[in-house]
C-alpha cells in the first residue's frame, strides 16, 4: 500500500480550517474527496499542522495511503484535477516510506504572517493580509520578540481551548522585518519552532503589533510572558494575515534523489 507525501498550497478563505468538519468545507475534506475520485474511499489524510480558519497553506505537508501503485507526477496531476475549482493546490508530490508520517516525522514547522500598513482598503491583498492604518516601529518589535526565543510557559500566549498537554515550547525564530509589498509597506513576521500552541502565533503578533504602533513597551511583553496568564496576552490577530510557510523533516522527501523541479513539470 503505498504512502505518498503532499505539498499542499490553499487560500483559506473558503474553509472552516484544515481539519475535516461534517457541515463546513475544509481543505482535509477538499483533499479526501478528491482521492476518493481517483480511489475507492474513504480515505484519511493526515498532515503537519492543522491551521485554523481562514489560515493559509504554501507548504502544508500531508500524506495519504492508496491501492494502486501511482508515479508522485501523475498522482499530483490527477488531485489538482479533481481539486478544481477548489482554491487547493498540491504542489509536490513524493512516495515515502509507508513508517513516514506527516505530523510525527516533522521536526520544525516555519510560519509567516503578513500586516500590511495601508489606510486605503486593500483590493488585491484583501484576506491575505492583517491591515493596519497606523505605522509600526519594527525595531521595537523586535525587541519585544526576542523575550520571547527560547524555551518557556507559553500559557499567556495559549488560546483557552488549546489541547496540548503542556504550555511549555521552545520558540526558535521570531524575526520581523519590513518589505515593500505590491499594496504598499509591509511587515512580515517570521516564526519558528518544532511545534505550536493553538493561537500562539497569532497571539504573539497581535500582542507584538501593540508594541509596534506605541501601544506597549516591549519590556511589556517580558512581563505578559511571564505571567503565564491569558489575561496578559495582547489582542489575538486575526487568521488571514497567516500562512503556513514550511515544515521540515530530517529528510525533506520532496529532495531525495532523482525528484527535481522539472520531474514536477514535465512528468518525467
Amino acid at each position: 500500500m503505498p504512502r505518498f507525501a503532499l505539498k499542499v498550497e490553499y487560500h483559506g478563505k473558503p474553509f472552516a480550517g484544515w481539519q475535516r468538519q461534517k457541515d463546513q468545507p475544509s481543505v482535509q475534506g477538499a483533499i479526501e474527496d478528491a482521492l476518493a475520485r481517483l480511489e475507492p474511499g474513504p480515505h484519511t489524510i493526515a498532515a503537519a499542522g492543522r491551521t485554523d480558519t481562514g489560515v493559509h497553506g504554501l507548504g502544508q505537508v500531508a500524506h495519504c495511503d492508496l491501492q494502486k501503485t501511482w508515479t508522485p507526477f501523475r498522482l499530483s496531476e490527477a488531485l489538482n484535477f479533481h481539486l478544481k475549482p477548489a482554491p487547493v493546490a498540491i504542489v509536490d508530490c513524493a512516495e515515502v516510506d509507508p513508517e513516514w508520517h506527516a505530523r510525527f516525522s516533522a521536526i520544525e514547522r516555519q510560519y509567516l504572517f503578513r500586516i500590511l500598513i495601508r489606510r486605503a482598503p486593500g483590493t488585491h491583498d484583501a484576506g491575505q493580509v492583517w491591515q493596519v492604518n497606523n505605522d509600526l516601529d519594527v525595531d521595537a518589535m523586535q525587541e519585544a520578540a526576542n523575550h520571547l526565543l527560547g524555551n518557556h510557559d507559553f500559557t499567556t500566549f495559549r488560546s483557552s481551548i488549546c489541547q496540548a498537554q503542556s504550555p511549555q515550547k521552545t520558540l526558535d525564530e521570531l524575526r520581523i522585518e519590513r518589505v515593500m509589498g505590491l499594496s504598499g509597506p509591509e511587515v512580515h513576521f517570521h516564526v519558528r519552532a518544532r511545534s505550536f500552541l493553538h493561537n500562539q502565533v497569532r497571539s504573539f503578533v497581535g500582542t507584538l503589533e501593540r508594541v509596534g504602533a506605541g501601544a506597549w513597551e516591549p519590556q511589556d511583553v517580558k512581563s505578559a510572558l511571564e505571567a503565564c496568564d491569558r489575561a496578559a496576552c495582547g489582542p489575538v490577530c486575526p487568521g488571514h494575515g497567516l500562512y503556513l510557510a514550511r515544515v521540515g523533516y530530517p529528510v525533506d522527501p520532496f529532495m531525495a534523489p532523482g525528484h527535481s523541479p522539472k520531474d514536477r513539470l514535465t512528468g518525467s
